[in-house]
Parts: structure tokens; sequence; C-alpha cells
């Protein structure tokens, strides 16, 4: 006995998260067309005919937002296909996590409205499709990232200070940090930063050594994430 084979249609979705005024934000659009016009989404679309999928969100990136000419780390979070995600039809799309320093407000185009930085937390609607889901996954595959990988460093332009990296793991961990525990593990992970020799001068205090990131891959020993409950993300 044959069996009915479902065909989907294959998309892509971002999840660009950065740190803005000390809060972590994601990027969204305010889509323009139907489904769903008017809610703000993340940006993504779909894969066109002989495009990979990474190509695929590196093009959603600019033509959505209008950040062209940035090449993010790319990392894929999962593949979300359940029955009746979009109204469209089955569409199954791969999401990716994408790591910037702060940017200026991007700029929509294509089938965006607006599109804009977001603080990541409770908002008052959610999110078009199942975005809701794909930005709390993303999320949490970032703050655990950040425990064991040089990741962080992504949200800082270089050089950095310490007290910007600590700033990055408050914003992303939700929680308030020691900062000379901070100092001291961060400094005494082989490979994770490099001081550069020089200093940034502080409004108040001595001046900060500044630092690049090194050549580690992994940190070990990780840098442990405070075990308290984070409130699950949404878009606001």
């Amino acid at each position: 006995m044959s069996r009915a084979h479902a065909t989907f249609e294959i998309a892509v979705d971002l999840v660009v998260l950065t740190v803005r005024d000390g809060r972590l934000a994601v990027l969204l659009i305010e889509r323009g067309n139907e489904p769903f016009r008017g809610r703000p989404a993340l940006p993504g679309g779909f894969l066109r005919a002989g495009e990979d999928l990474l190509d695929a969100a590196a093009r959603e990136l600019a033509e959505e937002t209008g950040l062209r000419g940035i090449t993010p780390d790319l990392r894929q979070v999962a593949t979300y296909a359940a029955p009746g995600r979009d109204p469209r039809g089955r569409v199954a799309t791969v999401a990716y996590l994408a790591i910037l320093p702060d940017l200026p407000v991007p700029t929509a185009g294509t089938d965006a409205a607006i599109a804009r930085w977001a603080p990541v937390g409770p908002g008052p609607d959610g999110l078009a499709f199942d975005h809701d889901r794909i930005l709390a996954d993303a999320v949490e595959h970032a703050r655990r990232l950040l425990e064991d990988t040089p990741l962080a460093t992504a949200f800082c332009r270089e050089p950095f200070t310490v007290a910007e990296l600590r700033g990055v793991y408050e914003a992303v961990w939700g929680v308030a940090l020691d900062p000379r525990n901070f100092h001291r593990k961060v400094t005494g992970v082989p490979g994770y930063v490099e001081p550069t020799g020089d200093l940034r001068s502080l409004p108040t205090g001595r001046p900060a050594a500044l630092f690049r990131r090194g050549p580690a891959e992994a940190l070990y020993p990780p840098l442990q994430r405070p075990r308290r409950s984070l409130p699950a993300p949404q878009g606001d």
C-alpha cells in the first residue's frame, strides 16, 4: 500500500541578537504582507532554487533589514515543521542564530514594513507564526554557548574591556555577576581573551585594560551560568 508523502516549502528564519544599552535585543521586522500583516516577526523567507541555506539566510538578512556587507557567524538552532505553523501550507523553516555587536537601526526592505531592535523580554503581542518558540529556543541556545565557547566576544567590538564582556553575560543570562570573580575566571581560561597592552580611560577610576578574543574555540574550565530560573524570551 502506497502512502502519501508530505511536500514542504523550505524557509529560513534568523534570530539576530545584540546587546544595546545593557539589554539583550533581537532584530524584528513588521510584516508588510499577509499572513500576519502588521505583526512583528523574525526576519526570514523562502529558499530559492539553487540556493544554499546559509546563502538564503544571508540574503534575507540584507533584504529585510538593510544590514548589508555583514557576515555574521550563523549557527543553526533547529528545524521547525509542525503542521499548521504557516497558514500558507506545509512550510519547514531552518532557524539560525546570529550574534552581532551593537549596530545602527536597521532599514526595512522587501516584504518588511519596519525593521527594529527590540528588547528580549515579555511583550504585549506575540510574534507571527511560531517565532516566539524559535526566539526562545535560540536565546537558550545562546545562553548555553556562553558557558563553554567564546561566543560572548561576538557581541563586543574589539578591543573590549572585561567589564564590557561581563555586561554581555549579564544581559544574555539575565543575572548580575560579581566583577572581581568574573575577571578572575575570564582571564584564567586559557586562550579566551588576550590583552592588547593598551588602556582605555574611564569617567571615574583607573584606566581599564583592553582585550581581544584569543584563539580558544572552547572554554575550559567553562563559565558556569548561575542556576536560577530565567524568563522565557518574547519579542515586544
